[in-house]
Formats: structure tokens, sequence, C-alpha cells
């Protein structure tokens, strides 16, 4: 990927990108970004985790989900408030078409769910448009998990999760911006920041 100096070029960069992983690609790859994920100590270690809820050109949320039902884990995603520009979790125990609805620019949240304590999550997995190697993110331009993983009641994980694909030299950044504590692709495992395991 050519390196792109401003934001709106390395969206429409990134989206180029995705667009060209097909279906068949999507999935091996994402059954092999949620394996590395479901190995590492931080999720081990987690028994509350934020997944997001994948658009087709995303990876694959739906196996994450349901390693973490299996292992006794409560699965919490967002719920948006679009007005606000807000995301409040809420815990979930099911993936069925029956209980979500598509909201904002097609993206499924759950009709309904138990709100969950920002302190009471140990992981949250942060989808993205790209990343650096360094953990530096650009998302679709809203703001929404800037705003939220710098709220100070949260005090888990962030976790990045993309295929190796969306991983650029370098990206513009503003002093708001959020990047991760890991960042896990089909290929490898990244760390950028030293925490302490709960």
């Amino acid at each position: 990927m050519s390196e792109a100096f401003d934001k709106p070029t390395l969206r429409k960069q990134l989206k180029q990108t995705l667009a060209e992983i097909t279906p068949e690609q999507r999935h091996i790859k994402s059954l092999a970004a949620t394996a590395l994920l479901s190995s590492s100590p931080e999720f081990a270690a987690a028994n509350y985790v934020m997944l997001y809820l994948s658009t087709h050109d995303e990876i694959d949320t739906a196996t994450l989900a349901l390693r973490c039902w299996q292992q006794g884990k409560s699965v919490v995603v967002p719920k948006v408030s679009w007005d606000q520009r807000r995301m409040m979790p809420v815990e979930i125990s099911s993936l069925s078409d029956d209980q979500m609805t598509i909201t904002g620019p097609g993206i499924r949240e759950p009709k309904e769910g138990n709100p969950i304590p920002l302190s009471m999550i140990d992981l949250v997995i942060v989808p993205a448009l790209g990343y650096t190697a360094d953990g530096h993110r650009i998302g679709r331009g809203m703001g929404f998990y800037d705003r939220f993983l710098g709220q100070r009641d949260f005090l888990g994980v962030s976790c990045g999760l993309a295929f190796e694909d969306q991983i650029v030299p370098n990206m513009p950044t503003q002093e708001h911006d959020q990047p991760v504590a890991m960042l896990v692709t089909d290929r490898a495992i990244r760390r950028f920041k030293t925490f302490c395991m709960k």
C-alpha cells in the first residue's frame, strides 16, 4: 500500500484493501486471527470481553463470541447512541438475528441487553480500518472508540483485531487518538504497553 499523508486518502485506500479480500480469504484469516487471540494470556484472564459485531468486510468475531461462552466468559457489545456519539456496553447471550437490529451506517447491535459498568470490562476488541505496527489506529471517522477507550473508568486491555493486510507504515495522529495496548492479526500478536494481568 502506498503511503498516505491524510486520513481521507488513507481511509479510501484501506476500504479498497478490505474490498479486495474475498469471502473465502476473510473466513480463513478470521479463524486464524481469533485463534491467536483466544490463545493469548490476555484473553484467558478476561471475564468480561467486549466485542464488536462484525460487518461483511471485517474480521468475523462470531467465533470469538462462541469461544467466550464456551469458556464461561461474559460477552459485551456496543449499543450506540448516534445522537450523543457514545457507546454503551451491554451484555448479550446470543448472536441470533432476531435479537439484533441494524442502526447507523449498517451497524448491527442488540435490541436490548444488560448494561455493564466500564470498570468490569477486562478486554475490549477494537475494530478499525487500519493500524500501524505500533498500535495506532484509524477508524471510520466518528471517534466512538477513541472516546470510549479514553474514559477513566476503563481499566482493561484494548486489543485491535485486524487482517495483516490492514497494517500500514504510518498514519496521521491527533492528541485524542487512543492507540491500543495490543494488536492481533491473522499472522501475529503485537503488544505495545505494559499492563497488569487481572
